[in-house]
């Protein structure tokens, strides 16, 4: 049995594993559980109604069975979470805290999916792996606590972050984009916030390379190479679909204030990946053609 890998080459995979993916009705399980599924291992897929990760009870009775758990499940409305951070604590933090000891009881392997947020966005250069935390939101902050349960709870982990990640199962930046084209003539956007676009397709195919790779525990940046403004972004998804980029126009993350603040500069380090073996996602301008293309 093989498994794909991002470049389109292969790697042999362990023998197929029992996994549980939690958030099973989110953009990132769209196409996780299919490509887990594609490379042989059995998996159950859980969404909220079947699973309340903040009930330690259920995650005991959840995780039972399985050797490996992808914690998908995610508060993941930033600006109310700075007024609802109660709740995205108990999603983002206490789930993890008791997906991990489910899993530490259970002798099961956790990934734990997080978020670019964990930093300061002040950056000049990539964030390396082990590069200071110091979120700037209440959702940041419920991320970097959940990053610490399961550091804490379970001996066998990965924690992969992530960031300005689109798919085709859900609401996302590239599908806005396209939609607003339909409906305006020009589209203002922000030029002055660097990061990495990430297909959940690039994301789903790193996190199975990971799994079938037996990287070591650790803290790992699942992100495209390359980089861009949210400007650049939008300006590639109108150019890739046809339409003329020019009608993108730059403006500032202060013309249009959010309750949250937005990283000015996510741009993450893949070190950690090379370190074991592991190549990083593709350039994220490839990585858009392709989710493009299969529309």
């Amino acid at each position: 049995m093989t498994a794909a890998v991002g470049d389109g080459s292969a790697l042999p995979s362990r023998e197929p594993l029992r996994v549980l993916v939690t958030g099973a009705g989110g953009m990132l399980a769209h196409d996780l559980v299919p490509r887990l599924r594609a490379a042989g291992h059995q998996v159950t897929a859980m969404g909220r109604a079947d699973l309340d990760v903040t009930d330690p009870g259920e995650c005991i009775a959840g995780v039972a069975g399985h050797d490996l758990v992808v914690n998908a499940a995610a508060h993941t409305a930033v600006d109310a979470a700075e007024t609802e951070e109660a709740a995205a604590f108990a999603v983002n933090a206490v789930g993890p805290a008791n997906l991990a000891r489910a899993c530490d009881h259970a002798g099961a392997r956790m990934v734990q999916i997080s978020t670019d947020y964990v930093f300061d966005g002040m950056a000049t250069e990539p964030y390396a792996v082990d590069h200071p935390i110091a979120p700037r939101s209440a959702y940041g902050r419920t991320k970097a606590a959940g990053e610490w349960a399961v550091q804490a709870l379970c001996s066998d982990h990965w924690i992969v972050r992530t960031a300005w990640l689109y798919g085709h199962g859900g609401p996302n930046f590239v599908s806005t984009m396209l939609r607003l084209a339909a409906e305006r003539d020009t589209l203002s956007v922000v030029d002055d916030q660097r990061g990495q676009p990430t297909s959940t397709v690039d994301l789903s195919d790193l996190l199975l390379r990971l799994v079938d790779g037996d990287a070591p525990s650790a803290t790992y940046h699942g992100t495209s190479s390359g980089e861009t403004t949210w400007c650049g972004f939008a300006r590639a998804v109108f150019e890739e679909s046809g339409l003329d980029p020019a009608r993108v126009l730059p403006t500032t993350t202060d013309a249009f204030p959010r309750p949250a603040p937005r990283p000015a500069y996510s741009v993450l380090s893949h070190d950690s990946l090379g370190r074991v073996g592991i190549a990083p996602v593709r350039d994220w301008r490839a990585g858009l053609t392709a989710h493009l293309l299969a529309r």
